[in-house]
């Protein structure tokens, strides 16, 4: 028993040392990850946002439908293109990623932008997220509005979504004039 705990350890130590034995392979690898996690992180953060919004406007949208039923109203396709606005920032943090993606090919230029890609990422998923989120509560309110003022104002609404839709579009291509050219 005591001979596999050496010969597993001695092994370990084994695996341990051939890790340093390529340290520009290893270095390589270690900013790849950080960069590919970074473009990963991006969609998932803008994902989250678009959720979050959706869930938001949606709630907004299923009580003003429970409003209209009671009253005996037909129910307003309207609040459906307010729930759904929020899905596009999720889009443009996938472009932002899918032009990181071209740059881990290249080693070189990876490991020497790591900081810059690391932050394009996260900068992306942040600024779609809170685009995303920002814009499920206009939409909320927007569509409580709408329930509560006979659908009037509809064309106010979209134009203060669209405001912070162009936020997730500015950060979507400002972002990807960072992106090192691979």
């Amino acid at each position: 028993m005591a001979n596999l705990w050496l010969l597993g350890g001695l092994s370990g130590f084994g695996l341990l040392f051939a890790a340093f034995q390529e340290p520009s392979v290893q270095t390589g690898l270690f900013w790849r990850f950080l960069g590919e996690g970074a473009s990963v992180l991006a969609l998932g953060m803008a994902a989250l946002g678009s959720s979050l919004g959706i869930g938001m406007a949606g709630q907004a949208a299923a009580g003003a439908w429970a409003k209209e039923a009671r009253a005996g109203r037909n129910l307003s396709f309207t609040y459906i293109i307010l729930v759904g606005m929020p899905i596009s920032q999720t889009l443009y943090a996938m472009i932002v990623m899918n032009n990181m993606r071209a740059v881990f090919n290249n080693v070189e230029v990876t490991v020497a932008d790591a900081g810059l890609l690391t932050g394009v990422g996260f900068a992306t998923g942040l600024a779609e997220m809170l685009s995303a989120w920002m814009q499920g509560l206009i939409g909320a309110a927007g569509i409580r509005a709408l329930s509560e003022g006979e659908g009037k104002g509809l064309a106010f609404i979209i134009i203060a979504m669209g405001i912070v839709e162009t936020v997730g579009i500015f950060g979507m291509v400002f972002l990807l004039g960072m992106i090192p050219s691979a």
